[in-house]
């Protein structure tokens, strides 16, 4: 039997306090409705559908590349009303599966044993199971209620329950699996009579029941899965929750995290073992880290490449770039998009390189900038160096040969080409090409006045 998804985004979050819609607030780097999607698409499904309301333009628009069905709700009426707008595109034929596009933890295991339990239900051709928790703490959730033989007959909403009903601890997490031409029947009898005025999408519990059909019920592997967002302070405790799992993951591969409360991942990562990360190193992104990596504290690292047996030292920050093995940056260096760093290559404290090539055991270890260059192989940059790479209106091109010294606070006006084996003395200015071997210089003659006298206020 086929399933089809649903997936309910369509609300404010007026808590958020936020001019987007929630399920766009992100967790781990991603929006919470792109967490929903994934687990999701790893089940066999026929298709994806999200109801959509609030910000409905900037929701498509941010999430266009997700492969979903996209349905909008114009009125926010209810989860019954929701679910109803998705219907008419679902085969009677279906298992529909109603998801929550604010509930970014579910797990796929917990899932397929939910469409497992509902393909077990055999009375006539429904098919019912319903996913439920017991917490501790039950307020603002829907209430199980069962009869003597514990079977599910209702669910109260918080609303409009008694106060024996508040007291059950055992919750709907609104998540289940429905016979899709069953839940058309039972929608289009839903009324609105209620505390809130709304379509109760719970309601077709009640009518399941009254036709004889046994509800069966399963429980998420941990009580996070079913938890939701309703404001930025559960928004800030399920990323920490996300961080610590993935954290765990990664020791659990051979990964050193001196702190996991202090770490963040949110992106991608493929890494191998015997790597280390010191306190708040954030990972951005899409990234890949080779063998024997050690990443010092405060460092930020984004879709990135880095080889093994690099070391970064603390507070530096790598964006979209390449590390080849062995190399030495930081610390307080920054790497910039479209770098690429060869093997061995030392960069040091308040270094910055943008769109750059840098050779095999090259070295830039003081307070420079190189911008938009090509630096060959065993070329040491003195301190202070920058290449002048722009003239208010382009970029141009710095090229640096093979064993290339270079001395402090040197100016290269781009574009210039330095060939192999050439001298810079410090303190100069190159706006020419430099011959191969060649020592370039461009200093103002030194001059002292004996016997000066400094002015006085």
């Amino acid at each position: 039997m086929s399933l089809s998804i649903i997936i309910l985004a369509a609300g404010q979050g007026t808590r958020m306090y936020s001019d987007k819609p929630k399920v766009l607030h992100q967790l781990a780097g991603k929006s919470l409705l792109e967490h929903v999607h994934h687990t999701a698409s790893m089940l066999e499904t026929r298709g994806i559908h999200v109801v959509y309301g609030y910000g409905g333009d900037q929701l498509i628009e941010d999430l266009s590349h997700l492969a979903v069905d996209w349905v909008e709700q114009n009125e926010q009426l209810g989860t019954g009303h929701a679910v109803k707008q998705a219907l008419p595109n679902i085969p009677d034929k279906d298992l529909v599966l109603v998801l929550y596009g604010d509930v970014p933890l579910i797990t796929v295991d917990t899932l397929n044993e939910l469409v497992r339990a509902a393909e077990a239900s055999v009375t006539g051709e429904s098919k019912f199971s319903l996913l439920t928790s017991f917490v501790d703490d039950p307020g603002g959730y829907g209430r199980i209620i069962r009869n003597d033989v514990e079977e599910v007959i209702r669910i109260v909403e918080e609303k409009d329950a008694t106060n024996d009903e508040k007291k059950i601890c055992e919750i709907n997490t609104g998540m289940m699996v429905v016979n899709g031409k069953a839940l058309k029947q039972w929608v289009e009898k839903l009324e609105s009579d209620n505390a809130q005025n709304e379509y109760y999408l719970t309601d077709v519990i009640d009518m399941a029941v009254k036709e004889g059909l046994k509800i069966n019920t399963v429980q998420p592997h941990s009580v996070v899965e079913i938890r939701g967002v309703n404001d930025r302070a559960q928004l800030s405790e399920l990323e920490r929750y996300y961080q610590l799992i993935q954290a765990h993951q990664l020791m659990r591969r051979g990964v050193t995290i001196m702190d996991p409360v202090r770490f963040d991942l949110r992106g991608e990562l493929e890494i191998d073992s015997d790597c280390s990360f010191d306190i708040n190193v954030i990972l951005e992104g899409r990234l890949k880290i080779g063998r024997g990596v050690h990443i010092g504290a405060n460092c930020i690292i984004k879709d990135s490449v880095i080889d093994d047996d690099v070391e970064i030292l603390p507070n530096s920050v790598i964006d979209n770039a390449v590390i080849g093995k062995s190399c030495r940056i930081g610390p307080f260096a920054r790497i910039r998009p479209e770098s690429v760093l060869n093997e061995n290559v030392h960069v040091g404290n308040f270094v910055e390189i943008k769109k750059s090539i840098i050779g095999n055991r090259s070295k830039i270890n003081h307070l420079s900038y190189i911008g938009d260059s090509e630096i060959g192989i065993e070329t040491n940059i003195g301190a202070g160096t920058i290449t002048c790479n722009y003239d208010g209106a382009k970029k141009h091109k710095t090229i640096i040969g093979d064993n290339v010294f270079i001395g402090s606070d040197v100016q290269f006006v781009a574009p210039v080409s330095v060939s192999s084996g050439a001298t810079i003395a410090a303190g100069t200015t190159i706006t020419k090409d430099v011959a191969e071997n060649e020592l370039a210089i461009s200093r103002t003659p030194q001059k002292s006045v004996p016997d000066w006298r400094r002015p006085k206020k």
